[in-house]
This record gives C-alpha cells, structure tokens and sequence, in this order.
C-alpha cells in the first residue's frame, strides 16, 4: 500500500511558494496569508531539551526554577564544546570484527534550550508529566515472544531473518511519527499553505504530509497509512488536525522503555489532535492529544515551541541505494554462519 495515496497538486504548491509574504506581524500577532487566514508558512524547528516525559527525581516538579534553567542549559552548552572538541586521529584500522561505532557529534542536531515555559517535561496531562499506564491489550502485545523476537532483532541481539523484521526508520520508509516529538537531528519542517491544504516537509526521512481543510472525509477505515488521513480546520487563529487510519510507531527515543511498543504500531483505534498557533513572527505553539484506548488507559496531551529558522532544509538521502539494508542482513547471515543465530 502506498503511504500517498493523495499528492498535493504542483499548481497547489506553486501557488503557496510563490503566494506574496505577508504584511509584518506585531509580535503576538499572527501574520495573514493573501486569502485572509493565519500564516503558518516557513521552516520551522521544535528542538528542545527538554524531555517527552518527566524525571523521576522531578516527580512533583512541573516547571523549572531560573536556576534550575541556566544549570541544565550551561550543562548542554558544555557537552556540545565537549561533543565537537578535536579528537585523536585514529592511524590504525579497527579490528576485524569489532564495534565500528556511529557517526559522531557532527551529525547530530545538539540543542542547548529547554522549552520557554521551563516544563520539566513536554507532556502536560496527565498531571504528572508521565506517559499514562499501558493497557493490559498493549501489554501483551509487547510481551508476545513474536514481539520480543523483534525488538531483540532491532537491538541487533540476534539476526534478522529479513529487512521486514527492521524499524520503519532502518529501511528508510517513516521515522518522525505524528505527533512530531523532537529528536536527534533533523527537527525542521518546511509549511506551505493553499486555502484548502496545509502541507508539511519534513526533513527527516523528507516526508510530506498532506492536511486537507476542504471537509473532506477521512480515508475508509480500512486504509491506513505511516501519516494517517489529515483533516484540518480553523478555529480563530488556530489550525486544529484531526489524524486517524495511522500505521506507524509511537516515537519511542524518549519514553520509558516499558512504552517502547516492539511490535511498532499504534492501533486501529489511536486518533491525534494537534492544534498550530502562529504566536509571533517568530514562534509557532504546537499541542497535541492522543487517544488510543488500545494502548494507553488515558488519553495524554503535549506542547512545545516551533522557532523559525532561516533554512535551508537538507536532503536526507538515508543510505543511498538500501547500502546500509544490505550490510545488516549480509551482517546477519554472517552470525548466523558463526553459530550465533537467535
């Protein structure tokens, strides 16, 4: 199944790239589109520090002191120079078979602010800033041996027996998730708008997500796709999004790996709600809600800041020509040659 099973139109976009900017914007005002409605166009960056969920040594602490906030962003500023001082120059090949590592700090996008409300964590409800209890159909929908097998194969533990087995991110299909939680690189998305579609780039994986305001239905219960069915409408200066029919992983990197879902979907039934609101000519409030009675007992909530940023948005090629995909399953095979097949 494709994961567009609709494109956007190239008059659309034409039309939103080459639309006149808008007038200047006092700041906490929204700007205006040519056609009268909130301007959300840009490229925008929602990297932050602070994490989905709140410390456990912050259990009662909702909000940040000053202090408190110069400490952990004076703590990032120095692992960044850290980070990215001049390391030794290596003059010897590894040793066959050893641990190659990753690629280093230059790669990553390493932020050094909290959010600007000074949350200890980007979930707001519940109270406790805390992913809510899984179900007990989620629970054993991560305890399965099946998923087990996988997200030991994930880990790299044992073999796979094929790149079905690997995450979305690892076959270079999906990675961001909705709702856009921020992680270690790429957090930039480029916003166009026409009167009847908002369109968001995302420059991880370069997906391009469609959000129909023309009241247009959802897709039939039956089709379900990495970026869901989109629908959108305006409420005062807010663009509120109704997504369903999604197949996808709940972003795991910052959950508690008890809500590291194996299996990687989200259920039939999970329904997001976010709301956009252009707060400045610089700033853009981000919400969302997820509901999944068959995952979580609870709806949950979040929020963070988009900032603008001046660009340019960058191809992510992923491992061109699946390189990466053939080297782990060759990898595999390989242990498994070796006697350590799982």
């Amino acid at each position: 199944m494709s994961r567009r099973l609709f494109t956007l139109p190239a008059a659309a976009i034409a039309a939103a790239l080459l639309a006149a900017p808008p007038a200047a914007a006092q700041e906490g005002a929204a700007p205006r589109t040519p056609w009268g409605d909130p301007d959300l166009q840009g490229i925008w960056n929602n990297a932050t520090i602070t994490p989905l969920e709140r410390p456990a040594d912050r259990a009662d602490q909702s909000f940040l002191s000053a202090e408190e906030v110069a400490a952990l962003e004076r703590q990032a500023l120095e692992r960044v120079n850290r980070e990215n001082a001049p390391s030794a120059v290596r003059t010897e090949p590894l040793p066959v078979g050893g641990n190659v590592g990753a690629y280093n700090s230059f790669w990553t996008e390493q932020s050094t602010s909290v959010v600007g409300t000074a949350r200890t964590s980007l979930i707001t409800d519940p109270a406790d800033g805390r992913l809510p209890p899984l179900t007990a159909e989620a629970l054993a929908r991560i305890t399965s041996p099946e998923s087990v097998r996988i997200a030991d194969i994930r880990e790299g533990r044992v073999p796979a027996d094929g790149p079905e087995q690997m995450g979305l991110s690892e076959r270079c299909l999906w990675y961001r998730g909705i709702p856009s939680i921020p992680t270690g690189y790429n957090n930039n998305y480029h916003f166009l708008q026409t009167p009847d579609r908002v369109v968001i780039l995302q420059e991880h994986i370069h997906d391009l997500r469609v959000i129909f305001l023309d009241d247009r239905p959802h897709l039939p219960s039956g089709v379900r796709q990495f970026a869901g069915s989109s629908r959108g409408r305006w409420d005062g200066d807010t663009l509120v999004v109704e997504t369903t029919n999604l197949r996808q992983p709940f972003i795991r990197r910052w959950a508690r790996p008890e809500h590291s879902l194996s299996r990687g979907d989200l259920s039939e039934t999970a329904r997001v709600t976010e709301r956009f609101t252009r707060t400045g000519p610089d700033t853009l409030h981000y919400e969302f809600t997820i509901e999944d009675p068959e995952t979580w007992t609870r709806p949950w909530s979040g929020a963070l800041p988009y900032a603008r940023s001046d660009g340019p948005m960058f191809e992510f090629a992923c491992h061109e020509g699946n390189y990466g995909m053939m080297n782990m399953m060759a990898g595999s095979r390989a242990e498994e040659a070796a006697g350590g097949g799982g």
